[in-house]
């Protein structure tokens, strides 16, 4: 099956602005409805992700991959199993959906559509938890792709709810998602300077991750010539 370029661009947008839409708007309604109870908003953020994330990739997989994220993106090229003429594209339509994502969500419920966070989250142990974070994430996308590829929609959204609890960081994992979030000031929010940090770590853990997997099945790492342009 050829994949079209274009195509997968507008898949990676869309994806992005649906899925920090849901990071936002799920995050704002706990809030709202749990009476600022943080344990009950961190539950309602963990689970309307990991069941957004579900539906995203298990619909738009087949036509860009469903990364949503450029940690993911720029290794699948580094592996070749994308090609790295696309990489550009995807990151630009995974900024810019994710900016878009957090747009519609302060659209929805009533906030000024760009606000600047001051949630601080600038610990050792946040940075920490990125690095881990990021490391499992690609960990259970190559080896869940390789045991099996029908299931990966559903062991990266299992994913990512466990990460929500298990990391000290809440488990952003994804570059366009920390650069958006610092333009909102709700549950989902980091600081501006806080950013560049939690993106050096989820390029540690991106890297060792891809590091390890590569050294494990690197009799099975092809070029995907199903895409094509």
């Amino acid at each position: 099956m050829t994949i079209d370029a274009k195509r997968a661009y507008v898949a990676e947008l869309l994806g992005s602005i649906v899925l920090l839409a849901t990071v936002v708007g799920s995050g704002e309604m706990g809030l709202r409805i749990s009476g600022g109870n943080a344990g009950l908003t961190l539950l309602a953020n963990a689970i309307a992700t990991g069941a957004v994330l579900y539906v995203l990739i298990l619909g738009l997989g087949p036509l860009s991959g469903a990364h949503f994220n450029p940690v993911i993106t720029v290794i699948e090229a580094v592996l070749r199993r994308l090609p790295r003429e696309r990489v550009a594209g995807y990151l630009v339509a995974q900024i810019a959906g994710a900016f878009l994502g957090v747009l519609l969500a302060h659209a929805m419920f009533g906030l000024d559509l760009i606000e600047h966070s001051r949630h601080v989250r600038s610990s050792s142990g946040e940075m920490l938890g990125e690095v881990v974070a990021t490391f499992g994430l690609w960990l259970v996308i190559a080896t869940s792709s390789r045991a099996k590829p029908a299931a990966v929609p559903a062991a990266v959204a299992l994913y990512i709810v466990a990460a929500y609890w298990f990391t000290s960081s809440t488990s952003f994992a994804n570059p366009a998602i920390t650069f958006a979030r610092s333009f909102t000031d709700t549950f989902a929010g980091i600081r501006h300077v806080d950013v560049l940090p939690f993106i050096g770590a989820q390029v540690v853990g991106g890297t060792l991750a891809a590091l390890l997997t590569s050294w494990l099945f690197r009799d099975k790492l092809t070029y995907s010539d199903e895409i094509e342009e």
